[in-house]
């Protein structure tokens, strides 16, 4: 519990400095890029954690099924952030893609040292 309240610190940090290098016109975008991956990371991790410490043995399943959870999840997310909401695409693409990338890396990395115990 206590790295998804770091893994949160760190996003919203890096997207307010993110916003006042890009500038306050692209913060809707720049922060909603970071929403999804940040939400979809957190309950992730957490879910992760607790079923590995409970039984191991069904965390492989608990991640096939949370795979296809978050395709739909994302792929709503975004149809509804760029046609829906009408951000703009290219800011909103490269936070989400970077956000997505750098909070993906982390949980990936944080599952290693959870495995390796």
């Amino acid at each position: 519990m206590k790295a998804a309240g770091w893994i949160a610190a760190a996003a919203v940090g890096s997207g307010l400095v993110a916003v006042a290098i890009a500038g306050r016109s692209l913060a809707v975008e720049i922060l909603s890029g970071m929403l999804a991956p940040l939400l979809a990371v957190i309950v992730s991790w957490i879910t992760t954690e607790r079923m590995y410490r409970r039984d191991p043995a069904r965390l492989t399943t608990l991640m096939t099924g949370a795979f296809a959870v978050k395709m739909l999840f994302f792929g709503a997310y975004l149809a509804v952030m760029i046609k829906g909401v009408g951000l703009a695409v290219t800011p909103f693409a490269v936070s989400f893609t970077g956000y997505f990338v750098a909070l993906y890396l982390t949980e990936a990395l944080l599952m290693r040292r959870l495995f390796a115990k």
